[in-house]
């Protein structure tokens, strides 16, 4: 059993936390989906005022949705296509205050407003994005970039 308790208010430390939570879970386990899946809850439980917390891989040229929390999702996005697609093709992170003044912006839940996508780099190649989604206009900040880009290069080689 895991049990995390995470300091949302303290972000260095919290994205320290995350950090060495998520070493904890991947250590060990060769799968990537199951890997995926336990990082995907680790999201959802560490970082309030999320509706969809997840992954989104890369297959055959293009975005598959990955394990996940929040509702339902698109399952494919063309590379450069929505805040996602836009991450994996730019291999840039995504920090986006007001999704609806995003252009392109995919809505997959109605009730998203702001978005965090950083793509996940192993060997020189984006295999996947981490997308964070939220309701509140202008939740992610330059802090939660830098912490999901470091737990992106905790992960990569276990997803």
């Amino acid at each position: 059993m895991y049990d995390f308790s995470f300091d949302p208010a303290d972000k260095p430390t919290l994205y320290a936390d995350l950090a060495s939570a998520a070493r904890g879970l991947i250590a060990g386990e060769p799968d990537p989906v199951a890997n995926m899946a336990n990082l995907a809850a680790l999201l959802a439980i560490a970082l309030p005022d999320c509706n969809w917390t997840g992954f989104y891989r890369i297959v055959d040229g293009g975005l598959v949705l990955g394990p996940f929390i929040g509702k339902p999702a698109c399952i494919r996005i063309a590379l450069g296509e929505g805040v996602c697609g836009a991450a994996a093709a730019s291999r840039q992170t995504q920090l986006v205050r007001d999704v609806h003044a995003f252009p392109g912006h995919i809505a997959c839940d109605a009730a998203s407003a702001s978005e965090l996508v950083v793509p996940v780099i192993r060997h020189g190649q984006v295999i996947a994005v981490i997308d964070l989604d939220s309701p509140t206009v202008g939740r992610f900040d330059e802090a939660d970039a830098l912490g999901i880009e470091a737990l992106a290069a905790v992960i990569a080689d276990a997803i």
